[in-house]
């Protein structure tokens, strides 16, 4: 039991890195990015050239991952999202939508179906601390995600960007009426969450060591799942929604139902919408008609 729950606490940080990049996007402009899973995708992928072209090392690769993978979805948002910002939820829901088949597809087109093994830049080494066995590899992805979900904190809460991120989720014009940017806001918001996602990609491929460019949708939805389960639009309930979504997939799987394992996570999150629906840390909030 306690292996098991060291293995969906590394599972979990992973759908936790996820899951930060949807809800600060809906806490700002109410958009749900269904292709962020796609950029989780890229992240992977941008990580496995870079080592395997460029002989980088791990690390080096990771920051410059995040790096390109924040400029994606900076792109993505000043082409595909910012001219339907004032348009229906509808209509930007189909066009992320549309997004992430592109980017799907376009990598099936430039790179193959096929699924390519990850460089394991670092090399494997197992400690036994009594009951429980880990990994070097898995030390890394929980100590990786801890310091960027840190990271993201300070930068929520401590800093200039931050605090205009947090005008505009809640008033967006009347942040725009004292001088906040908001533009660059909403594209500074992408760029964090694209980075976590890419970051996100280029761990678990290192975890699994296996890539290819339909790794993002069930992730993707997941991560979605744990945002919802969370409270979409609050960063630290996407943080927990993250780990408990991969503390569920891990023990479903630890007591022979891996078949089932993403009904099992669904059917949780349908069970938790039904008696909260505002999710763990959401709270209800009455609308004037």
């Amino acid at each position: 039991m306690v292996q098991q729950l060291v293995n969906g606490l590394i599972l979990g940080s992973v759908y936790a890195l996820l899951a930060l990049g949807y809800t600060m996007v809906y806490g700002i402009i109410k958009l749900i990015n269904f292709a962020h899973g796609d950029l989780y995708m890229m992240g992977a992928f941008i990580g496995y050239y870079l080592i395997n072209a460029f002989k980088m090392n791990f690390f080096v690769a990771l920051v410059l991952t995040m790096a390109l993978t924040a400029l994606l979805g900076v792109v993505i948002e000043f082409l595909a999202y910012r001219p339907l910002r004032n348009s229906t939820r509808i209509a930007a829901l189909i066009t992320a939508i549309g997004v992430s088949f592109l980017l799907e597809y376009g990598m099936v087109y430039f790179v193959g179906a096929n699924t390519r093994a990850f460089p394991q830049a670092l090399e494997t080494v197992r400690y036994h601390l009594g009951p429980v066995a880990v990994t070097n590899v898995q030390l890394t992805i929980l100590a990786v995600s801890i310091v960027l979900m840190l990271g993201l904190n300070f930068i929520v809460k401590q800093t200039k960007m931050g605090k205009a991120m947090r005008a505009v989720s809640v008033d967006s014009d009347a942040a725009q009426l004292m001088g906040i940017n908001v533009n660059r806001t909403i594209s500074f918001t992408f760029a964090l969450g694209s980075a976590l996602a890419g970051a996100a990609g280029c761990l678990i491929g290192l975890y699994y060591n296996a890539i290819d460019p339909l790794m993002g949708m069930t992730p993707g939805i997941k991560a979605f799942v744990a945002a919802v389960l969370g409270g979409i639009g609050i960063i630290p309930g996407a943080a927990i929604g993250g780990f408990v979504i991969g503390l569920l997939e891990t023990f479903s799987v630890s007591i022979g139902l891996s078949s089932f394992k993403d009904a099992i996570v669904y059917a949780i999150l349908i069970i938790i919408l039904l008696v909260r629906p505002a999710g763990i840390l959401g709270k209800n909030v009455k609308e004037k008609v």
